[in-house]
């Protein structure tokens, strides 16, 4: 549908009446106007720049449902709450909902009664859900966080790469991208696989002169008393202070409770509650203080954060770009301060090292799926274990094979199910008629009965009963969704169909091998790039900005090189001792030798040695082995050409 001038004309009304807004922020205008007049756009504004509006006021404009991608459950369900408070018809579909909940999503999806639709990107790979929106008129498919569909953008996600050819099997007939970070490159590679023209890009600018870019290297050993000693000096603020490791956050946030700073640890690594009470409790406070790793942030409309600090570097550039910019979103001045050093570095490096899987892996790996039938199901666990490849980067490598047309991915599903019927099985039956009741009773008596659960595999059950395997699943749903039984699942298994017959497994193992090597050249280089800001003759906000493609023709004023006119140095590293002196060779060998299948390759044990995790090392419980992490201080590089060198 091609815009009139009255649709363009109604913006503005449509800001007041239905947002309650007294203008447009920098960007929005042009954005909305380049979806809503050619069809498509990217915004790469700043944290806290207004990008959902970029698309929500188009929702209300155009005909058929705007379809958002969000990685971020947190923002889904906050602007929802907005949108529904305004009147509007939003709604998300993630694993949270129940089945009932599901379905009325759908079924609104289906009248057309919803405005805006929030969905993960994982949620593309069910083929239901293709074939719903297939069936549904898209006026907007909007590609948050856009910059994880590039392989040259940081955060990189395996499951955005497919959603540009997504946006276009499903119909979606107009396209908007939405991004805090964008390098010009990324900016290139957004618009060719979106199609969007050139000339519907927005970028607002990075330039944040309300902040103070403070760089303060800090030696490891002293970064606990400095930190403290600027929290309960600073005037009382609202702030964030960023680590790399879930037990750093968990150990600094002690610290700087026991010295009386409102402080709380934030992480992957706890549950979803105590996650979200840290979150409401931070978004309340004046003063507060979350120690948290980079899931902290994203998506929170708090704009009285007055400090951001760095305990650890960041991992490149554009997270550091993202976090700082999580500061001062109100315009008042603001502080960011980075704390990390050089010991740092090391850490930083070997969380990308680690993820590279060995060519043997890869072609293990292939050799597997490209040796047995043409549609076939795995458990993405097993395979993760089996050829010791991490699980994202397994999903990676699966999503690269599809992007070269070898394989496609199915639906998902579930092999396993555990049921608890809330009432006896005879009372349960009784419910339906003659027919149903004869499946029903079917389905329970081949399952396996234990003292309150009932164990099945759907598909063995539906063999048995000569019934398809779907009629089993939807009536486990149903039990679930009406309350009559508590549904555990297990076993999950994701379908593909392999396109090609003639698939060279080395060939491709070669090119696999070649993605992964790019990719981690390239995450390394961004770590080299945080230490050049930090130790760089120069303005160091011009330095940053010019990264993103913004060039400035003078110092900023606001940054620690433009306070003080020399370039920061770092803390030297503290003395280390040869590698030799702290393992023992010997064993490690003998490990080697005991465990080939876990160590036999020099990537593995200097994975060992440098104490990062694989499948294989879990399973084989070798985590738990004196050896294990003994050099966890040490470039994963140098480690790597010692287990080459001196320890085979």
């Amino acid at each position: 549908m091609t815009p009139t001038p009255t649709t363009l004309s109604r913006i503005d009304t449509v800001l007041h009446e239905r947002f309650g807004l007294p203008g447009f922020r920098p960007g929005q205008r042009e954005v909305i106007g380049a979806v809503l007049e050619r069809g498509g756009a990217l915004a790469v504004f700043p944290t806290g720049g207004g990008k959902s509006l970029c698309y929500q006021l188009p929702a209300l404009l155009l005909e058929g449902v705007t379809v958002v991608v969000s990685p971020l459950i947190a923002l889904m369900k906050d602007q929802i709450d907005f949108l529904r408070g305004r009147g509007i018809d939003a709604a998300r579909l993630d694993s949270s909902l129940t089945g009932a909940e599901a379905r009325e999503v759908e079924r609104r999806l289906r009248t057309g009664e919803l405005r805006l639709l929030y969905v993960a990107p994982e949620r593309f790979n069910n083929e239901r859900f293709l074939d719903q929106l297939g069936r549904a008129r898209i006026g907007l498919f909007a590609v948050d966080e856009a910059h994880c569909i590039s392989e040259w953008g940081h955060n990189f996600r395996p499951d955005y790469l497919k959603l540009a050819e997504t946006a276009r099997a499903v119909g979606a007939e107009r396209v908007l991208a939405l991004t805090a970070t964008a390098t010009p490159p990324v900016v290139e590679d957004i618009c060719a696989s979106f199609g969007i023209p050139r000339e519907s890009a927005v970028v607002t600018g990075f330039h944040r002169p309300n902040l103070f870019l403070r760089t303060s290297p800090t030696a490891a050993r002293e970064r606990d008393a400095v930190l403290i000693r600027r929290l309960t000096k600073r005037p009382p603020g609202s702030g964030i202070v960023y680590v790399t490791l879930q037990k750093t956050a968990e150990r600094v946030a002690q610290a700087l409770s026991d010295a009386g700073v409102p402080a709380r640890a934030y992480h992957a690594g706890m549950d979803d509650e105590a996650r979200t009470a840290v979150q409401e409790w931070w978004k309340e406070s004046d003063r507060g203080t979350v120690v948290a790793t980079i899931a902290f942030g994203m998506g929170i409309d708090k704009a009285d954060v007055r400090y951001v600090y760095h305990y650890n570097l960041p991992k490149g550039l554009e997270s550091y770009s993202q976090e700082i910019g999580r500061a001062g979103r109100d315009g008042k001045p603001s502080m960011v301060e980075l704390l990390g050093s050089l010991e740092d570095v090391a850490t930083l490096e070997n969380f990308t090292f680690g993820d590279t899987p060995t060519r043997d892996a890869l072609r293990g790996l292939l050799a597997e799926l490209l040796g047995g039938p043409r549609e076939f199901d795995v458990s993405l666990y097993s395979l993760s274990s089996a050829h010791d490849i991490r699980p994202l980067v397994l999903r990676t490598a699966l999503t690269y094979l599809e992007l070269i047309g070898t394989l496609r991915q199915g639906t998902p599903f579930y092999a396993g199910y555990k049921i608890r019927p809330k009432t006896e099985i005879p009372e349960l039956v009784a419910r339906f008629p003659a027919d149903r009741a004869s499946f029903v009773e079917g389905v329970f008596a081949k399952s396996k009965k234990g003292r309150e659960w009932y164990t099945l595999d759907p598909a063995t059950v539906a063999a048995s009963l000569g019934e398809p395997r779907d009629r089993i699943v939807r009536m486990v749903d149903y039990f679930q969704s009406e309350g009559l039984a508590e549904v555990q699942v297990s076993d999950a298994r994701q379908r593909y169909t392999r396109l090609t017959e003639d698939a060279d497994p080395d060939a491709m193992a070669d090119e696999l091998e070649a993605r992964f090597a790019r990719r981690e050249t390239a995450e390394v280089a961004r770590v080299g790039q945080i230490v050049e800001l930090v130790t760089r003759e120069g303005c160091q906000t011009g330095f940053l900005l010019a990264y993103f493609g913004e060039e400035r023709d003078k110092p900023c004023g606001h940054c620690t090189w433009c306070e003080t006119g020399r370039a920061t140095e770092f803390p030297p590293l503290p003395e280390r001792g040869p590698m030799g002196s702290r393992v023992d060779v010997a064993a490690l060998r003998q490990l080697a030798r005991q465990h080939p299948a876990e160590l036999g390759h020099p990537r593995q044990q200097a994975r060992f040695l440098c104490g990062l995790s694989s499948p294989g090392l879990t399973r084989a419980k070798l985590s738990r082995h004196a050896l294990f992490g003994a050099l966890e201080d040490r470039g994963f590089a140098e480690v790597m050409e010692w287990c080459e060198g001196e320890a085979r």
